[in-house]
């Protein structure tokens, strides 16, 4: 007998914690591309992407290829065991698709927390140091690392420290939230000050366009100087491009976009078009400090997560990804615009190619955010049709992740939904 979304529902209740959360209760049965079916056949358009797992979009013929093909042969032999040739090809190719001019390597993982805890030891072991800055606002993973690096503390951080000692925040430069570049620099002069001293500090990691933070892009004269600040001090440049990497943002990797060369980059999500792979790719002159056994993982590179994520690189040129990147950016953020003269409390619509958000507000007032509307978005936008995922440090800002493969028209139809629901949800909630 068939399962509904509610008795699934229900019985996820009994087995899974309820600390692994879900935007909305639907249980997928099949996807193509931007489009879904739950297990009562009904059909959603995707605008969540798998959490920017699927810049390629759902089961992508060349995803499925390779992978099926890597299935017949072997499955897991364990790198550090037995090698294979597909995992060095990848870390070529990555290799050569970092934007660092100096001779790079690859370490292939399982999960972007794992690339992230791996750039720390990294860092470490190369200058000796111990000390990390990192950003509020930011989010850097769930393992206990990944959490004392994260700048958010609701939901990800409250009741699980104590933390590891030795990581600072600064201020992320977002002018939507009154912090500028100045401030955020000289937030960091205070660190040095007050906390820690530079010759302490091993790296600082930083997100272009941070992610979970709320689509905030930092600029490129804060990231230029933030990369001479590191050279002064001797301080390793770690780039989480774990959201805005592989075509996201119409540049392969969003640092691009500011010309500036990190030492370390961590990678996730959609380098492997829905398969678990993540990579650290760096300067060999870092990686070199580190000793045999010092870094690696059971599951790390799988082969299978090789396999589709040669296929996705493949893809980058094949079908043009920056380039369809940077259109479906346009035709979000114009029709994003568009919305904004007609609901107010759309306050901010920003995007960087098809790295592209909304922040809702009360009345259009920045100071004022509407996380509770910004929820029955969400929910309603799924009763029609329409995945939508929620983002920010104030919980109030609607992050768009279409596939960058997705249809045109599929990604306007995902709009009308989005323009239906906003006139429910205004129209419905209670008056203060």
């Amino acid at each position: 007998m068939q399962q509904t979304n509610q008795q699934w529902q229900q019985r996820r209740t009994q087995a899974v914690p309820q600390g692994v959360g879900n935007s909305l209760p639907v249980y997928i049965a099949r996807a193509k591309n931007a489009e879904l079916w739950d297990v009562e056949g009904k059909r959603y358009i995707d605008f969540a992407s798998g959490i920017a797992v699927l810049n390629t979009g759902h089961n992508h013929p060349a995803v499925i290829e390779a992978v099926t093909a890597q299935l017949e042969q072997f499955t897991h032999p364990c790198f550090q065991v037995t090698p294979y040739a597909n995992y060095i090809t990848l870390a070529e190719r990555l290799n050569a698709l970092a934007p660092i001019s100096a001779p790079c390597q690859t370490l292939l993982l399982s999960t972007g927390a794992e690339a992230v805890e791996n750039a720390i030891k990294v860092a470490r072991i190369a200058t000796g140091r111990s000390a990390v800055i990192a950003f509020r606002g930011a989010f850097h993973g769930r393992t206990l690392l990944g959490m004392a690096l994260t700048g958010k503390v609701q939901p990800y951080k409250m009741g699980y420290g104590p933390f590891p000692a030795g990581i600072y925040h600064a201020p992320y430069p977002a002018a939507y939230l009154g912090v500028s570049d100045t401030q955020a620099l000289a937030s960091l002069a205070g660190i040095f000050a007050a906390d820690v001293a530079p010759e302490e500090v091993a790296a600082i990691i930083i997100e272009p366009v941070q992610g979970e933070g709320g689509f905030y892009a930092a600029s490129p004269a804060f990231l230029k100087q933030l990369r001479a600040l590191c050279d002064k001090h001797g301080i390793v440049l770690i780039v989480d491009e774990i959201q805005s990497g592989f075509c996201r943002t119409g540049r392969t990797f969003a640092i691009e976009h500011s010309g500036v060369e990190p030492d370390l980059i961590t990678m996730a999500k959609s380098l492997a078009g829905g398969f678990p792979l993540a990579a650290l790719v760096g300067k060999k002159s870092l990686f070199d400090k580190a000793p045999p056994g010092g870094l690696g993982g059971t599951y790390a590179g799988s082969p299978v997560a090789i396999a589709a994520a040669l296929a996705v690189t493949s893809l980058i040129e094949r079908e043009q990804l920056n380039q369809r990147a940077s259109a479906l950016g346009e035709q979000l953020v114009s029709r994003l615009r568009a919305l904004a003269q007609e609901f107010p409390c759309i306050g901010d619509v920003r995007g960087v190619g098809a790295m592209v958000a909304m922040e809702l507000v009360e009345e259009g007032d920045s100071q004022r955010p509407d996380k509770a509307l910004t929820q029955a978005l969400v929910q309603e936008a799924g009763r029609q049709g329409l995945v939508l995922l929620s983002c920010g440090v104030r919980g109030n800002v609607i992050r768009f992740l279409a596939p960058l493969t997705a249809e045109k028209e599929i990604v306007d139809e995902g709009l009308n939904i989005l323009s239906s629901s906003l006139k429910v949800v205004q129209n419905t909630r209670p008056a203060k």
